[in-house]
């Protein structure tokens, strides 16, 4: 699934924090929609809670 996806492309060298147009980050993405294992994952490998961009500004208004 989405978890193994994810770790594919990290092992790859994806940037963790890099930016889209409607979700801004992955981890902006993924609490938006609920994924709280890729979320786990994605702190782990040292996604930036605190980035601002995308619709919803941060993960923690993306959440909510």
């Amino acid at each position: 699934g989405y978890n193994e996806i994810v770790q594919l492309l990290l092992s790859k060298g994806a940037d963790i924090n890099a930016q889209g147009r409607y979700h801004g980050t992955a981890l902006q993405a993924a609490s938006k929609h609920g994924h709280n294992e890729i979320v786990q994952l994605l702190l782990s490998k040292g996604a930036d809670i605190n980035a601002q961009g995308g619709q919803y500004n941060t993960a923690l208004q993306a959440a909510s």
